[in-house]
């Protein structure tokens, strides 16, 4: 499975971790997946999704349109990214 947010897409970003000496060493910082069940009220049904916790906080404040609307945006600005539908 890859460490991707099925609704936002956001995925591991790529880095360096740099010692009191300046030394750099690369490393990855993961995304904060967490496995959900939500409720899709439209289709009267739950439905088990791997989102951050990032993602999951505004999906309890706002709304799962609200996420849509969000993912929309970032393929509209990106449309080579490939996230899951």
């Amino acid at each position: 499975m890859s460490k991707r947010c099925e609704l936002t897409g956001a995925g591991p970003l790529a880095g360096a971790n740099v010692s009191h000496s300046n030394r750099h060493t690369r490393r990855r910082w993961e995304p904060n997946l967490k496995r959900k069940r939500v409720f899709i009220p439209e289709e009267n049904r739950w439905m088990r999704v791997r989102v951050t916790a990032g993602t999951l906080k505004t999906l309890t404040r706002k709304g799962l349109k609200s996420v849509e609307k969000m993912r929309a945006r970032i393929v509209r600005s990106n449309p080579s990214l490939k996230i899951p539908a």
